[in-house]
């Protein structure tokens, strides 16, 4: 069988940077959710997107679920949310027993459409916070959707689990909101194994953070807790992974971009292909080549016949309002983000790519054109 090519999978640096924290992590004897790691880790990312303080947690969705509980979500309250993302941004808003409202794409981001907040906000003048997600690595319209919000006066958390390095009008995506959150999962442009980070501004709501997420333990001899707690904290080890991973970010996002444009010249002049749309105010990290389908070739085309070749692919998310769990409750929309899914393909777009690699999974392709 040929050689996997992975759609995007860990990659470690070749300067060897995370095994010298993870090495010290060992030989100092600081293995569990606490040590010099952590914390240099969130100084360090704190320092790179451009916050002011940081905490780092076990996962991208528990940071999620800690911005909620920071804005003061609670039992029965309203968060909008986009409906064009995974389940984990949605899931933390149910943790909270509170009800989400899906709110559509546009072409033109792939994400929450502007339009459409304004009218869940006509719908719903009552809503508590709102989650913008920022797609594969496509920056959402922040000037647009944040103007919405302030206007509402309504928090604004933004999941920026996938878009580490992409930049909206030269600031980092997740720093425009009063939460923001990276994910360091495996799949991710920089990983920790397993891992997240909520950042912010409001030094205060971070520390309040920091204290839920290691069980809500007072400040006292004995183990007293005045609050519900979680176990949420990173441990030192994974922190280490996290440090040496975010020196090499910037190489990361240059092989994604460079990825997406090898793509984008081999595969656009392809009939019915369109690829994830560029703004000349966003500097993507492109997490994943995305692109649409408008002709005799269907994505599941594209995917079987790269399977058959032991290269791995995926459909566009579903989007939540059509799952299962997550049907029951409002959308707001014209259906943008359901034609994506069902016109939607995420290409390989693995940071260890060769170009033969990449030649070999344009070849498969483009065989498709041909029959």
């Amino acid at each position: 069988m040929k050689e996997r090519i992975f759609l995007s999978s860990p990659h470690m640096s070749d300067e060897g940077y995370e095994m010298q924290y993870v090495q010290e992590a060992f030989d100092t004897n600081w293995i569990a959710p606490l040590g010099e790691n952590v914390n240099e880790f969130e100084k360090e990312l704190a320092e790179k997107v451009g916050s002011k303080a940081a905490a780092a947690l076990s996962s991208g969705t528990a940071a999620i679920h800690l911005a909620l509980k920071a804005a003061g979500v609670g039992d029965g309250d309203i968060v909008f949310c986009p409906t064009l993302t995974f389940s984990a941004t949605a899931n933390p808003i149910i943790y909270q027993n509170a009800v989400p409202v899906f709110i559509d794409s546009d072409y033109e981001t792939w994400n929450m459409s502007p339009i459409a907040l304004e009218k869940a906000f006509e719908k719903y003048p009552e809503v508590k916070a709102v989650i913008v997600v920022h797609l594969y690595g496509l920056s959402a319209d922040m000037d647009k959707i944040m103007d919405i919000c302030k206007k509402h006066n309504v928090p604004v958390i933004e999941d920026a689990a996938e878009s580490l390095g992409t930049y909206y009008k030269g600031k980092q995506t997740g720093t425009f909101g009063d939460y923001g959150i990276f994910s360091f999962n495996g799949n991710k442009i920089i990983t920790t194994s397993g891992g997240g980070m909520l950042v912010s501004n409001n030094e205060e709501r971070i520390a309040k953070a920091r204290f839920w997420a290691t069980q809500s333990r007072d400040q006292a001899r004995h183990y007293q807790h005045s609050e519900l707690g979680f176990n949420y904290r990173m441990s030192n080890v994974v922190a280490g992974i996290g440090r040496g991973q975010l020196k090499v970010l910037d190489q990361r996002v240059a092989k994604k971009n460079y990825i997406f444009e090898f793509y984008k010249r081999e595969l656009g002049a392809l009939e019915g292909i369109e690829f994830m749309p560029s703004n000349e105010w966003n500097e993507p990290n492109y997490w994943l080549s995305s692109m649409t389908l408008n002709g005799k070739v269907r994505p599941i085309d594209i995917m079987e016949t790269l399977e058959k070749e032991n290269i791995e692919s995926r459909p566009v998310w579903k989007p939540m309002h059509m799952q299962p769990f997550f049907e029951k409750y409002d959308f707001v929309g014209t259906g943008v983000s359901e034609k994506l899914f069902e016109n939607g393909v995420c290409l390989p777009s693995d940071t260890k790519m060769t170009d033969e690699d990449l030649e070999r999974v344009v070849k498969n392709i483009k065989g498709l054109w041909l029959e």
